[in-house]
């Protein structure tokens, strides 16, 4: 019996285990669906993708592909059609699972059916020899994008239960036994620690749509919606980007109630301000940071009860251990199989790009990144250069930096084509720009920069490339401004 042969066993005769608003499933019907689900997918079915919102139907659907040890392919919803295309083609996939348009049946083609009222199978054609995936491979997760496309990562489907253990190990002394979603099941993180971590654990999950949760695409946030799903599932435990804590934290402050059920609220998948970790801990939230990669199967480093040290990310997991190279920290343990259309994964530690150092009690501390690529507040990965390259195609724009460590939009620092282009035309520009890129990496605001860039100045390379943190010191003041909200947010108009 495979491990999660054995998960699924250990649903049988259990009480209501997973709840999304329509449904409520004791373990019995969640395997009677699981089953049926399985038999959909029997039939051909090698590498499935999902492109579904939270609910119970995708973790019916990961259930039946891990039941019948196939490979899943799961696709954010904030994805663009360009990304989803290139995902879908890049791993394979021969069969996509999305949500059915209601009264589209005769818009079906003979490779498409529907599962039940609410999901659309489709069966996709791929011609040629099936391209090979790393030995193992049970999962194809995509990041966020840290260039134009999508990169896969290859995952086994015991690495990510080994992770889920390690985290369920973590906060036994806690004995949280009601877990809310409140990121999408898409992301890693939550699979992995919400989902998998709370059914080894035997806790009752909820899984509301996206929508209840207050998301709008991948970067808006309902903040009364998010308060009302809280006190409405009574959570003991979630996962929370660090946009969703301020959000929390502000609420709190502002005199809204907080569930008192929460006994954990891990916050990761970017930077955490520490002045917000020490605002969360006096309005009572429980929050612990943790630190984590797609390439390690998720969590790496968590702060827990009793192991708790401000400004770290905790120590490492049971199943996991962090050294430190030339000031870059690698990890050892479980992790990826490879990435997709190159050579299986290289012997020896992975990689991070982060920079930092682990104290004397073992507490990991992070203190910037290698390479350029930022992670905005929502956890979603962003290269600059992707996003300025596309900036510089349009014929208003000659320079641009773009900025967004850590915060819920990216602004950009841009100098244009003809000097005495207005403040309109530049936003129209930039509006413009914005329809081909995903919400996540779209330019929110902009500062015009007061001259061109130059080497002259110190920010240009020798080879004409942006010193981003030169140039973003010099405009350090008008940066903050568009983030405090004095200025107006790019918007397209359309026109």
């Amino acid at each position: 019996m495979s491990t999660f042969d054995a998960l699924l066993h250990s649903l049988a005769g259990s009480d209501i285990r997973v709840i999304d608003g329509q449904d409520a499933l004791t373990g019995d019907v969640l395997l009677g669906r699981v089953a049926r689900m399985a038999d959909r997918l029997a039939d051909g079915s090698r590498r499935v993708a999902s492109r579904l919102d939270n609910g119970v139907d995708w973790l019916v659907l990961d259930l039946a592909i891990r039941a019948l040890d196939l490979v899943h392919v799961p696709l954010p919803q904030f994805f663009t059609p360009s990304q989803v295309a290139h995902a879908l083609a890049a791993a394979d996939v021969d069969t996509l699972v999305t949500h059915a348009i209601s009264g589209a049946d005769a818009l079906l083609d003979s490779g498409t059916s529907r599962i039940g009222d609410r999901l659309r199978l489709q069966r996709l054609s791929r011609p040629g020899a099936r391209r090979l995936l790393p030995a193992g491979t049970r999962c194809i997760t995509f990041t966020s994008g840290t260039t134009g496309q999508p990169k896969g990562v290859c995952l086994g489907a015991d690495a990510l239960l080994d992770v889920a253990g390690s985290l369920v190990e973590a906060t036994r002394s806690l004995a949280p036994r009601r877990h809310l979603c409140l990121m999408p099941l898409a992301t890693l993180l939550e699979n992995v620690a919400g989902v998998y971590a709370a059914m080894i654990a035997g806790s009752r999950i909820a899984v509301p749509p996206l929508s209840d949760v207050g998301y709008s695409g991948s970067s808006g946030l309902a903040v009364d919606r998010l308060l009302s799903c809280l006190q409405r599932f009574q959570p003991h435990s979630a996962i929370v980007f660090p946009q969703l804590l301020l959000a929390l934290v502000t609420a709190a402050e502002q005199g809204a109630a907080l569930p008192a059920s929460l006994r954990f609220l891990a916050v990761g998948g970017g930077r955490v301000a520490p002045g917000l970790l020490a605002r969360a801990q006096t309005v009572g939230l429980p929050v612990f940071e943790g630190y984590g990669l797609t390439e390690c199967a998720s969590v790496v480093c968590l702060n827990r009860p009793g192991a708790v040290r401000p400004g770290s990310v905790g120590t490492a997991l049971p199943h996991a251990r962090v050294s430190v190279d030339d000031g870059e920290l690698f990890f050892h343990g479980i992790g990826h199989l490879g990435y997709l259309g190159e050579a299986g994964r290289p012997p020896g530690p992975v990689a991070t790009g982060d920079l930092g150092h682990i104290d004397d009690e073992g507490f990991v501390h992070v203190t910037g990144r290698r390479k350029h690529m930022f992670i905005t507040a929502y956890g979603r990965n962003v290269s600059p250069e992707w996003v300025e390259s596309e900036l510089l195609l349009h014929p208003v724009i000659a320079q641009a930096a773009v900025t967004g460590e850590g915060r819920p939009f990216n602004v950009a620092v841009v100098w244009p084509r003809r000097p005495g282009a207005s403040e309109p035309e530049i936003g129209r520009a930039i509006a413009e720009v914005n329809r081909g890129l995903p919400d996540y990496a779209q330019v929110a605001d902009y500062v015009t920069a007061r001259a061109p860039f130059t080497v002259a100045e110190g920010l240009l390379t020798a080879n004409g490339r942006p010193r981003r943190d030169a140039i973003f010191t010099v405009y350090a003041r008008d940066i903050e401004r568009r983030y405090s909200g004095s200025a107006s947010i790019v918007k397209d108009t359309g026109t």
